[in-house]
Parts: C-alpha cells; sequence; structure tokens
C-alpha cells in the first residue's frame, strides 16, 4: 500500500547547499524526500497539498549549540519542546556530557527524543553534570586537572563516532580554577582534536587565555584550527572580538585582527546566544564590517529558554535585524552547520533524503527586543515557523508562551555594569531601579 504524499506547493524553495532558490514544488513521501519540482504540476486527489505560497521552504533547521542533558544537568531543556515544535530538526548538545556521563545522554535523550539529538563531547569526563552558566563565581568543569583527559574524551568518541561530532571546551576564569587550568584543558582538547580527527567548539569569555598570540603561547581562536567552532562571537564582556582595551560605550569599535585572521583560516563563528552572549552593540559593530557569524545557534539552556535567547528562530530574527542578509541567515541555520555533522546530503532538498523540512515565514513585527544585558532594539520583522517534518513526520508548532519575556529584563540588567561593550545609556529597565 503506497503511503499518502504531502506536497507543498508554491514555496520559495531555498537550499543554499545546492545553490537553489526558486519557487516550486517539494514532495515528500514516506520519511524521504520524492522530489523538487516546478510549480504547476497535477496531484492525486489522496495526497495532502498544502499551500505554502508567500512561505521559505529550507532543509530542516540545525541548532549547533544548545544544552538537553535535561535532568541530569542544571541547564539541560526538554529538546522536543524548545527544538522540534520551533522548526529545528536537529539539536546538537553542546558539551553537557563528558566521556564519564555521555552513555546517559545518548540512552535518555538522544534514543528517546524526536528531535535528532548530537553532540559535542566536553573535554571534561564529567561535563556540566553540576556546572551552570559561566561568570557567576560558582566554579566549572575544568577546575581540577584530574577531570580533563584526552584519552578518556578519546576512547568516548571512538565507540560514539555516530553521534560525537565534536570536542567541547569552556575556556573561563570561572569554571577553570580562576584561570589556572585553563591552558591545560585547551592543549588536551586540540590534542584530542586532532587524534579523532573531529573539530573543537569553544566557548570564550572572561577568559585567561588571549585572542592571538605572536609566538607559541595558546590563544583562542588564534590556536583553533580550519572547522573548529569560536562560539558566543557576539559576547560583549571581557576577551569580546571587539578590539578594546576595557569598557567602551557605543558602536565605534573594530573586530580584532586575531578574530579576522582567524576567521581566514576557516575558523567557523557562531552566535552561541544563551543567557550572556548576545549583544546588539557587538551585533551592530560586527554588521558594519560585515562580519556575520558562519553559524547561528542558541545556547539554549535553563537560563535563556525563556529568554533572552527563546529559541532558533528568534535569534535569526535578531540577526536579521541588524543587517544579516535573509539567504546568509538560511545558510547559517542549515548548510554551514550541516558541514559540521558531516552529513550534508541528508541535509539538503534532494530526492531520497530524509525529510527533515523546514517552513518558515517573514511576518512584520512590532516589538522591543532584548539582548543578554536586557539593551533593546524596536523591531519590525520576524523570522516564524510555520511547519516542520523530521523524517516525513509532522510536528505541531509552538511559540513562547510569554514574549518578550519582560519579567527577566530587571536580571539581564544587572549585568549591563560588567559588560566590555555597551550602548551609551544603560537599560530603562536598569535606569528605574
Amino acid at each position: 500500500m503506497t503511503s499518502r504524499r504531502t506536497i507543498l506547493r508554491g514555496g520559495r524553495i531555498l537550499d543554499t547547499a545546492q545553490g537553489i532558490d526558486r519557487i516550486g514544488d517539494v514532495i515528500i513521501a514516506g520519511a524521504t524526500i520524492e522530489a523538487v519540482v516546478d510549480c504547476g504540476g497535477s496531484y492525486d486527489a489522496s495526497d495532502d497539498v498544502r499551500d505554502v505560497s508567500g512561505c521559505l521552504v529550507v532543509p530542516g533547521l540545525i541548532d549547533l549549540h544548545l544544552h538537553c542533558y535535561e535532568h541530569a544537568t542544571p541547564l539541560g531543556i526538554d529538546v522536543d519542546k524548545f527544538c522540534l515544535h520551533r522548526g529545528v530538526t536537529t539539536a546538537v548538545d553542546a558539551g553537557s556530557a563528558g566521556a564519564c556521563t555521555f552513555p546517559g545522554l545518548r540512552k535518555f535523550i538522544a534514543e528517546k527524543s524526536k528531535t535528532r539529538v548530537l553532540a559535542y563531547l566536553n573535554i571534561a569526563a564529567h561535563g556540566l553534570a553540576a556546572a551552570g552558566c559561566t561568570g557567576y563565581g560558582m566554579g566549572g568543569e575544568l577546575d581540577s586537572v584530574k577531570q580533563i583527559s584526552a584519552g578518556k574524551a578519546k576512547e568516548c568518541v571512538e565507540a560514539n563516532r555516530d553521534m560525537i561530532i565534536g570536542i567541547k571546551i569552556r575556556l573561563s576564569c570561572d569554571s577553570a580554577n580562576d584561570g589556572k587550568n585553563e591552558d591545560f584543558a585547551l592543549r588536551q582538547a586540540l590534542d584530542c582534536s586532532k587524534s579523532v580527527g573531529l573539530p573543537i567548539m569553544s566557548h570564550h569569555s572572561m577568559s585567561t587565555v588571549p585572542l592571538g598570540s605572536d609566538g607559541d603561547e595558546l590563544s583562542c581562536p588564534g590556536s583553533l584550527r580550519a572547522g573548529d567552532v569560536y562560539t558566543h562571537c557576539y559576547h560583549p564582556y571581557h576577551s569580546t572580538v571587539v578590539d578594546v582595551a576595557g569598557p567602551t560605550h557605543g558602536s565605534s569599535g573594530k573586530i580584532c585582527a586575531a578574530v579576522r585572521e582567524a576567521r581566514d583560516r576557516g575558523v567557523l563563528m557562531d552566535i552561541g546566544h544563551g543567557q550572556g552572549s548576545f549583544s546588539w552593540t557587538v551585533a551592530e559593530i560586527a554588521a558594519k564590517e560585515g562580519f556575520w557569524p558562519d553559524v547561528i545557534s542558541t545556547d539554549l539552556h535553563t537560563g535563556s529558554m525563556d529568554g533572552p535567547a527563546y529559541d532558533l528562530v528568534t535569534c535569526m530574527t535578531k540577526m536579521l535585524h541588524v543587517g544579516m542578509p535573509l539567504v546568509d541567515i538560511i545558510t547559517a541555520v542549515t548548510a554551514t552547520p550541516a558541514r559540521c555533522l558531516r552529513r550534508s546530503e541528508q541535509h539538503e532538498l534532494r530526492p531520497g533524503a530524509e525529510a527533515d523540512i523546514t517552513v518558515l515565514r517573514v511576518a512584520d513585527w512590532d516589538v522591543d527586543l532584548e539582548d543578554c544585558q536586557a539593551q533593546l532594539r524596536h523591531v519590525k520583522k520576524r523570522i516564524v515557523p510555520t511547519a516542520v517534518w523530521r523524517e516525513g513526520v509532522e510536528a505541531d508548532i509552538t511559540l513562547p508562551e510569554t514574549f518578550p519575556n519582560t519579567e527577566r529584563w530587571p536580571l539581564l540588567s544587572k549585568e549591563w555594569r560588567k559588560i566590555f561593550v555597551k550602548d551609551h545609556r544603560p537599560p530603562a529597565v536598569l535606569q528605574a531601579t
């Protein structure tokens, strides 16, 4: 018996990996894509024909950086609620699990979720089992060198190559014994990465490790290699990509030369929005220089899922607001992260590929939207998911319950005085306190 086909009719098909940008129809049959064809064809009465004219039909969105080891780590979220039901078909957990805790991520999260879950393996053996966000004086996963082992990580990678796509490290004083263990941890991560032939994703904020170095000193992203991912590239704290010697106001800064050199070598720049790592001011400085991210990701976790990140389409909306071209935005959540997964062809709209498909529309909006320190911008366009299929099965679309979540703004604004790159005036909510 032939299963019923779903026809996505008349949408703008945008698959930058294949160079496709045209109006047409996408035909889903079972778990795979049957065909991508021109408009105007006739279909069987049994086919489920959906009119998606005025919408974008794109490969299923990929969120390259989030934390979904729910109930086992402080940061873990419900991956289906915040990813699949928001248009994301593939989610990459960025270091919640290390070599000793990875089996649980596989068994209790990846195997039970409808969203495809892959992972960067933390260089710390226990991952983020008891670690939250950095910068709050709570300590972290790199506080003891006894937990940092390239050997243990390599063994775990070799046993789980179907799921592990790279090595994760968080370079931050607060998570590495006040910075004392950062060099050792970075060296271990680099050694492991080279040994297993997989890239690194590096968090780098409020760190003792410099952005670049003229000698043999380790640096980040200076010591990263082509294909490695430098996440949180728009954060405004010490170690920001903006070339400043100290706190500065306004958008007159420039992107640091060491960061540009790393990009030129093939290091990928990733938003990694999170609770503290996206600044309107930094994004606007980068926009002036055309320094767009290669990857847009959320760093969704318990501290960012209800704002300021919300979900991947909100992070995409923020980049649209600062002027990033729409085609580049789609590339940053489809084709480029798909290359990081080393499975590009399965993330394309081509016959025989898995039917992971997201339908989006750009809608008018009229809202003040926060960054991570409650600085506001008036946003007039919003990217919204309207439908999603994961291996040919449609999932319901949901939107944030409170959006924007103004109740969180007072808490976020308390970080404003700590950041290096900021607006001329403090957030209104901070002025009112």
